[in-house]
Formats: C-alpha cells, structure tokens, sequence
C-alpha cells in the first residue's frame, strides 16, 4: 500500500507514502557518479549521474524504493501485487530485475524522453537479489518535470501509460485507475448551489459540500481518487517552504493511521514515512511515523563525486519543539 505523486511549483518534487506493516531497515542514501553496479544480465554500468533516495544497503547495493537523479528524473516502485508478473532473462531485450530499474534508468539517464523507447523493449525479469530479499510484486512511477509515466508488467506483457494525474497507488492496474476516476467527474472545491430539485433550494451546511462522495477509505482506487484530487486543486506559493509543506498536506491526505487498516495476518498497515524530493535541487525531505518533523538531507557536490555511498540513519524520535 503506498500513494505516490508528483507537484510543480516554481520547481519540481516528486515523493510517496511507504505503507507497509514492517519495516526494511530504510535509510537515506546518495549514489554518487561513477558508481559501479553489476546487472544479473552480465552487463556492468558505472552511473553518470548522482541518485538520492530511501534504500536499504546490501553489500554496498543501495535496493532503493524510490528515488532521483541530479537531473531531475525520478523513480518509485509501489506495492503491485498478484498483478506485477516477471519473466526469464531474455538476451533480445533490456533485461532487469525489478531492483534494477531505479538505478539502471536513473544511473544512465536525464528524462523520461530519454528513456521512452528502451523502456518499451524493456523485460522485467525473475531473478531475486539474494536469499535474503526476494522478489517484491511492484509497478513503477516515473516522472521528470514535463511528463510522468506508469510501469506496469503483467502476464500479458510490459505496459507504458502516460500519467496525466501524477499519481499512482497499486492495485488494480493503471487502466482501472484512470477509468475509475471519471466516476467523481461531478466533485469540485467549488461552493456549488443546490442541483437536488428546482422545486427546493437546500442550502450549504458547512463548506466542502462540492465533494461529497469523494473517498475516505484505505484502499488503493479510492487513496488514488484522494490523492488526485486534492493535488490538482491545490494551490501552493513558489517557495520552497510553502512548496513542501503543501506536498507533505497531500500525503497526509491518504496516510495510513495505525490500527485503521489490518492485514489477513493481523499487522497493523502504517506509513512508515513520507518523502518529498525536491527534484530541481536534489534534497530529499522525509518524515517518519514517529516523528513528525521534517527532516532533509542535500545531495552536496562533494556527496556527488565520492567513491562510496553516503547513508543517513533516519531521524525516528518525535521532535517537539516547547515554547515555554
């Protein structure tokens, strides 16, 4: 379960909710250029550009959830399960596995323009990272400050659509989403008058009344329906203060509260955290369950041409500020 969208302002940001009921010991990690990662298609890459996300670290692998290079493309996986299908590694195609797909295309290149055309000889493949973590279900979000596209591979092959909306959650697949939205074409933030009769005039009560019938649950088609609405009707200044605060509103809108949602298995879904990048400056904002300060850490040139990852511990313990 996770929300992801996209926001423009005077500059571009690109973020998401993670809600899961466990967490993968996730950290902040910055990929600097000319990092070496070696593809279980035998092809090795050195990236040309810096990448800043959440990821755990494996043997010096960042398995990023979500990230963004110092161009500005960014990338998320989400929760797509039973729907995400993945096939043998096939030497006539682009060959990843799912973890591949963040820092392969944020690695080599600059925009979803660029990418367009490989991405549609792309084949999603198999092969897990280790023992250890196994193969996720995921389709992908990937957006620069022009366009956004969705992922999807399912049984019947690879799927590319454009995302008009900037947001995408996870199941049912993307084509239900976009047709499911035309549902609550009705909805507005608008003070509307009263359509009920023209034999009676029913009066307002309270403001908001335009959108009534607008989702409140939990599930995917109902947080994607949320998530667009309130992010094409918001208004945000240009700066950056009012520009990511008005990103973590939008999130806050579909968050997941402990206890709201359990699992078959009986675990509580939360969000562990939420992230806004800000993809025009390369600095990644985050805040957690546990503490609802925002935190950021800055992808700094000298970060952007080590030879090793940089790794932020994320800050967990909630930050009160007392007055007196």
């Amino acid at each position: 379960m996770c929300t992801c969208i996209t926001l423009k302002t005077k500059d571009n940001y690109f973020g998401r909710n993670l809600d899961l009921e466990y967490r993968f010991n996730e950290k902040v990690v910055i990929t600097p250029r000319g990092y070496v990662f070696k593809l279980k298609n035998g092809d090795i890459i050195n990236t040309k550009y810096a990448i800043i996300g959440m990821a755990t670290v494996s043997d010096d692998y960042p398995l990023y959830a979500e990230a963004s290079n110092e161009k500005g493309l960014s990338i998320a996986g989400l929760y797509f399960p039973k729907n995400a299908y993945y096939f043998d590694n096939n030497n006539n195609k682009l060959s990843l596995a799912p973890y591949e797909l963040i820092p392969y295309f944020l690695g080599m290149y600059s925009s979803v323009k660029e990418i367009k055309e490989l991405i549609l000889n792309l084949n999603i493949t198999n092969i897990p990272f280790s023992e250890k973590y196994p193969i996720s279900d995921l389709h992908w979000m990937i957006s620069d400050s022009n366009e956004s596209i969705v992922v999807e591979q399912m049984k019947n092959g690879l799927k590319v659509y454009e995302n008009l909306y900037g947001v995408l959650t996870n199941n049912p697949p993307f084509h239900y989403q976009i047709t499911n939205i035309t549902n609550y074409r009705n909805l507005t933030s608008n003070y509307v008058e009263s359509r009920f009769s023209k034999k009676t005039n029913l009066g307002q009560y309270g403001q908001g009344m335009g959108a009534i019938g607008l989702p409140g649950d939990n599930t995917p088609a109902s947080r994607f329906v949320r998530a667009a609405f309130n992010k094409l009707n918001s208004v945000s200044e240009n700066d950056e203060i009012s520009s990511i605060t008005q990103f973590f509103h939008i999130l806050d809108c579909v968050s997941m509260v402990k206890g709201a949602t359990i699992t078959k298995e009986g675990n509580y879904d939360i969000t562990t955290y939420s992230c806004c990048i800000n993809t025009s400056k390369g600095i990644y904002y985050y805040k957690t369950y546990t503490n609802n300060q925002i935190t950021a850490v800055k992808m700094t040139e000298q970060e952007k041409n080590k030879k090793k990852l940089s790794i932020y511990d994320l800050i967990e313990n909630q930050q009160i500020k007392y007055q007196n």
